[in-house]
């Protein structure tokens, strides 16, 4: 056995009996050794976004040019931020400096990544040095491809300077990664702003213009990060977001994915929850039997290639005592059933104008979910344009999402820089009922 999977092991057994774990241990996940970078240290610094550590970071695909690499430098980043239950929190990222040159400003975008899953070595700074992460231990596997790179260097082009977030627990060595946690994610992206402007050498200014970026997991937490700047960060002053296909309602996309080929992501959702909430740990111990509580190990040290390949099309009934689903417990709960109402994206007014983009096909984050965000924010006063992405439906729900991250990748970073630039759009929240 492996040493990340001994440790996540042991981190999974004391989110479910209440035992602390063991933290800041050096790693090995599946075969792929975590930098020691990414351990954090004892002590954190006590403003939210306030630099830990960095370090240059090479980037796999690059080319060279005559005043440095293209599309730019990047600076592997380790900064401060607050977690849901308001403790300090080390977070990883990377900061990317264009090389090409902007006209005016340079606006700063935070990327926040789609699901890459729960193992430190699914990071996506630790991709952008390697491309492709591979590694191989005690019979287990791993794969990790940095699909982000796409976004990132189309904003780069752009003359568009990016910090990316790893978000809580991904990538950092000292516990797990809280999936989908609203607060969490959301703290960490405007964290991240923070960290990028302090950091030394950068061609960044007081008066570069914010904007986010994030499509599915991402999306989710841009749109957080939207809705909670005016009282968490509102030194960041978000000028327009882009929220892909966000999984806004938790109860909605638990029972989508049930059954489905990203199964993986309800496990990493239930690890993080047993987390972030200790008072869910009794409960998740009674209804996950032994094998449950296995797969929920076995799913932390996976990436998002690992998981499909492993657990594609299977149920969490295999998961319980009694063989009802996660949705089922979600139900009979009260105590479960307040949690996932906690991380409802969609009450609060966001910061600055936000494109929220879904396909009406998808399936797997169920298309009418996050229009309702979208439709909430709208009642909110919130500045909308509701942008439904229409391709042609498939039997793969894998596929029903996905296939507007690319689809709509391009409009939306033209989107997003026209909006960063000084240029205006009206919402379309008025029109909102006569679209899909």
């Amino acid at each position: 056995m492996s040493v990340r999977t001994r440790l996540s092991v042991a981190l999974i057994a004391a989110a479910l009996i209440g035992v602390g774990g063991p933290a800041n241990a050096a790693v090995v996940s599946r075969g792929v050794t975590v930098p020691d970078f990414y351990t954090p240290p004892a002590t954190l610094p006590a403003a939210d976004g306030a630099l830990i550590r960095t370090e240059p970071l090479p980037l796999a695909l690059s080319l060279p040019g005559i005043d440095g690499p293209l599309p730019g430098r990047a600076t592997r980043i380790m900064y401060k931020s607050t977690d849901s239950a308001g403790n300090p929190v080390a977070v990883t990222g990377a900061y990317l400096e264009p090389a090409a040159s902007y006209r005016g400003a340079r606006p700063l975008v935070v990327l926040a990544p789609g699901t890459m899953g729960q193992g430190d070595q699914c990071s996506t700074s630790l991709a952008l040095q390697r491309g492709l992460v591979l590694g191989a231990d005690d019979g287990q596997t791993t794969v990790s491809i940095g699909y982000e790179v796409l976004a990132a260097y189309r904003l780069l082009a752009k003359g568009i300077a990016v910090v990316q977030t790893d978000y809580p627990g991904l990538g950092t060595t000292d516990r797990l990664h809280t999936y989908v946690n609203r607060v969490d994610s959301g703290h960490a992206v405007l964290d991240a702003a923070r960290a990028a402007r302090a950091l030394p050498g950068t061609s960044l200014t007081p008066n570069s213009p914010i904007g986010l970026y994030g499509y599915s997991q991402g999306g989710g937490a841009v749109a957080s990060a939207a809705e909670l700047q005016s009282t968490y960060a509102p030194d960041v002053k978000v000028t327009a977001t882009y929220a892909g296909a966000p999984p806004a309602d938790l109860a909605a996309v638990t029972k989508a994915i049930d059954g489905s080929e990203l199964l993986g992501a309800l496990g990493w959702s239930v690890n993080g929850f047993a987390q972030s909430e200790p008072g869910l740990r009794p409960l998740l111990d009674r209804y996950l039997s032994a094998s449950g509580k296995a797969v929920l190990a076995d799913l932390s040290t996976m990436c998002v290639g690992d998981a499909i390949f492993a657990y594609a099309g299977r149920r969490s009934t295999a998961w319980t005592t009694g063989g009802k689903s996660v949705t089922d417990i979600i139900n009979a709960e009260p105590v479960l059933q307040a949690y996932i109402g906690k991380q409802l994206i969609g009450t609060r007014k966001p910061a600055g104008v936000v494109r929220v983009a879904t396909g009406v096909f998808d399936n797997l984050v169920p298309h009418g979910q996050a229009r309702t965000m979208a439709a909430s924010w709208c009642r909110l006063g919130g500045s909308v344009v509701y942008a439904p992405v229409t391709l042609p439906w498939t039997v793969s729900p894998l596929l029903n999402h996905f296939g507007p991250l690319l689809t709509d990748q391009g409009p939306a970073v033209d989107w997003l820089s026209q909006r960063l630039a000084g240029g205006t759009v009206k919402s379309n929240c008025g029109v909102m009922p006569l679209l899909p």
